[in-house]
């Protein structure tokens, strides 16, 4: 089997719990690779070897997976992970006290805690795992939501995905609450400048993305949190397309709550992240009732576990949640400034290949500095739909549509738009690929 170490590096392995294995970084991981005409510090090549469906041809193509923004691909370390722990460790958690069931509660209590540090939290009892991080803004929806009163208002932004709005309206309609929104400006940020009117004394929740995922902007958080708690609103961060570019440091950021999916920072699908302040945490009501979540049942009520176990009902995605671990591993040692910079710069030669190419538009920051990972664009001879159709027989794997984003996409007077999104194992070739592919296009379509 391919090494799963980051950059295929053969020297052997240090062994990490049950005796699966794990590889400290090496300045061979951080090496040159030519992204933007530039020396990238990532040895992108060595990268893709880690990546076995990125060997994979479609339609006669070698596969250019440019979907990130939907869900990265998965390293063997990650797809080895989840492999040992259902040959060799399967058993429910928190429950038994046999040997299986004593190291599955292990595992995932390890990664409950490398989580934590993952976000810079001070305090493991924070994070509660869940389906996704539409599942934690629902759950965070639904408990906040318990403390909203008929007139009080939500705060949430104008590029907001769906599941960042949907819970909000849910709770909002059911409460009596009203929901207000930080306009987006022509090119592609938050309109700041109507901050102090938004702000309110009725403010009691602010919810916004920390990276847009069709614009790519990159929001200030501290600034916008910092406001929010001055009229004394909470502020919660959906972090899904920040996670896999920046370092999360929760205590930085200034907010109360943050969400990420696993599946975005190359691990497994069906897990996600809620971080809560653990105080906070304490005061919140839980989303689902069942096993493992409860202190006490009688015939006529209960009593709630400690947190955050009061907060995750039934039996979870223990697998997914154990094979996190190594996910969060790999993008850890490869190192944030290592992948900022390298994404900086393919999203600068993306933007240069595709404003080359006349007539598109596109959404978002023109400075790349101000972005991170997607692109969106609108082509004004070929269809969103159509134009992924074409690529996919060129190879090239984009998403077509409104991206969950129909509010933004309406803003904008769009229906839909062509996304091209971009992650470590992404380089120059992938970006010509898709210029060539649009290209071909063009011409089908006249």
């Amino acid at each position: 089997m391919a090494s799963s170490s980051p950059a295929g590096s053969t020297k052997p392995p240090s062994q990490g719990p049950l005796g699966l294995a794990t590889h400290p970084l090496r300045p061979s991981d951080i090496r040159s690779d030519s992204v933007e005409g530039a020396r990238s510090p990532l040895d992108v090549a060595a990268i893709r070897r880690d990546f076995p469906i990125l060997s994979r041809r479609v339609h006669g193509h070698r596969l250019v997976y440019l979907d990130n923004a939907a869900t990265t691909q998965k390293p063997l370390v990650v797809l080895e992970r989840l492999n040992h722990y259902y040959r060799s460790t399967n058993a429910n958690i928190h429950r038994g006290i046999h040997r299986l069931a004593e190291e599955a509660t292990a595992l995932y209590e390890e990664t409950r805690e490398h989580t934590a540090r993952f976000l810079a939290a001070t305090d493991p009892r924070g994070v509660v795992f869940t389906s996704g991080a539409t599942g934690a803004l629902n759950l965070l929806a639904s408990s906040w939501g318990h403390w909203l009163r008929p007139g009080d208002e939500i705060l949430l932004t104008e590029m907001e995905h769906h599941s960042n709005l949907v819970p909000w309206f849910l709770v909002a309609r059911e409460r009596g609450a009203q929901v207000r929104h930080i306009p987006v400006t022509e090119d592609g940020r938050l309109d700041l400048t109507r901050l102090g009117e938004l702000l309110t004394e009725r403010t009691r929740i602010v919810s916004l993305t920390q990276v847009s995922n069709v614009l790519g902007t990159i929001n200030p958080i501290r600034a916008i949190a910092d406001a929010a708690h001055a009229v004394g609103a909470l502020v919660s961060v959906d972090a899904a397309q920040g996670a896999p570019h920046h370092a999360i440091d929760v205590q930085a950021l200034g907010c109360d709550a943050l969400s990420f999916s696993a599946h975005k920072v190359l691990g497994p699908t069906g897990v996600g992240v809620l971080w809560v302040k653990p105080d906070l945490l304490e005061r919140m009501e839980p989303y689902q009732g069942g096993g493992e979540m409860i202190r006490e049942v009688q015939m006529d009520g209960a009593t709630w576990a400690e947190i955050p176990h009061r907060f995750e009902a039934g039996t979870p995605n223990i697998a997914g949640v154990v094979a996190l671990g190594p996910a969060l591993d790999y993008v850890e040692r490869l190192g944030y400034d290592a992948i900022g910079r390298h994404g900086e710069a393919i999203i600068t030669y993306a933007l240069d290949r595709l404003r080359g190419l006349g007539g598109l538009r596109i959404l978002g920051p023109t400075d790349p500095t101000e972005r991170s990972g997607a692109i969106a664009f609108a082509d004004p001879v070929v269809h969103p739909h159509d134009l992924s159709t074409v690529l996919d027989q060129e190879g090239v794997a984009i998403r077509a549509g409104h991206h969950c984003a129909q509010p933004l996409h309406r803003r904008y007077g769009l229906v839909a738009t062509a996304r091209a999104s971009f992650y470590i194992y992404n380089d120059r070739d992938d970006v010509d690929a898709l210029v060539a592919a649009i290209e071909s296009a063009r011409r089908y379509f006249g």
